[in-house]
């Protein structure tokens, strides 16, 4: 049938992850916690890379980007989905939507950049550590930050052009908590090749140059690990990567399965789990493996919550 002669859709309503009532009410809770928790730990990561002077040091001032683009990528999903468990009728206007996948995937680019970077500084800082203070100076430190953040948005800004031309008509129901590719595009009743073309050239473009600048870091660092004498030498440099390794393998396996796997393996259910663990569980424990295998930050939070309690007793 013509797309011009049907109804066409501006507002669309989300199925979410369930329709039963009990479930809904659990998944707010739990959500819920898993958000304020996100956005809470990570609000402490910067604040204490901010405040303590001892981790004015490229490796944090990465992380503290990393841990402000998390409160901001878990915000572009969650949210909505914490409503749409309140409300009966899950609906998002047709503007809302494109925005929201608009600002998900800038923020999704970005994440992935920012890990590449933050791998090219522990290739620095290992591979060449008496070069490492000239090499990662606050000047470089910035323009690779910024650089992260204005591709990211780039790429996300042009994947969202073809995706806003398309027209939807008649069914408006996305089978999905937020409005994702391949569920909003099965709804589209004009031509998606130029949306299709342009979100898989861009999604294996950033994954694939940022994990191969990944892996290539991780390569050379691996081959210095193994040529230090020392086994407490060895186990100083490999706990400084540990942490960042761990994130770089949870992010990057779950989207690749998602987004970069053939599109006859597509399945929806399958899908909206594997989102809820990048949109909301990745970030939720990124800050904890950041903080939990990591000296410095957990001598930092241990100084800043001393300093608390005396402040607090003195009151």
């Amino acid at each position: 049938m013509n797309a011009a002669n049907q109804t066409l859709v501006t507002d669309f309503i989300l199925v979410g992850l369930t329709s039963i009532h009990e479930l809904q009410v659990m998944y707010f809770i739990l959500f819920l916690l898993i958000y304020i928790l996100t956005v809470t730990s990570n609000t402490i990561i910067i604040v204490i890379v901010r405040l303590d002077y001892n981790l004015h040091t490229p490796m944090y001032f990465f992380l503290s980007h990393f841990a402000f683009l998390e409160i901001w990528y878990i915000t572009a999903t969650v949210p909505a989905m914490l409503s749409s468990f309140l409300t009966k009728r899950k609906c998002i206007s047709y503007q809302g939507c494109i925005t929201q996948s608009c600002f998900f995937f800038c923020l999704g680019a970005t994440e992935f950049f920012i890990l590449a970077v933050m791998a090219l500084d522990r290739y620095a800082a290992i591979c060449n550590p008496l070069r490492y203070p000239a090499i990662m100076n606050q000047r470089v430190c910035g323009k690779l930050a910024g650089a992260s953040w204005l591709g990211g948005f780039m790429t996300g800004w042009v994947f969202t052009i073809p995706t806003s031309r398309l027209t939807f008509c008649a069914d408006n129901r996305i089978d999905h908590f937020f409005c994702d590719f391949a569920p909003l595009l099965t709804l589209a009743c004009s031509d998606k090749s130029p949306s299709e073309i342009t979100f898989f050239f861009l999604s294996y473009s950033v994954v694939l140059s940022s994990l191969l600048l990944t892996t290539v870091s991780y390569f050379n660092i691996g081959k210095t690990i193994v040529r230090i004498p020392s086994k407490a030498g060895r186990q100083k440099a490999f706990s400084t990567c540990a942490s960042h390794l761990t994130v770089v393998v949870i992010f990057y396996g779950t989207v690749i399965f998602m987004y970069l796997r053939p599109a006859s393996s597509y399945s929806f259910h399958m899908d909206k789990v594997i989102s809820v663990f990048y949109c909301a569980i990745t970030p939720f424990l990124n800050p904890l493996i950041y903080s939990l295998r990591n000296h410095d930050v957990r001598k930092a939070l241990h100084k800043a919550s001393t300093k608390l309690r005396a402040s607090f007793l003195q009151n």
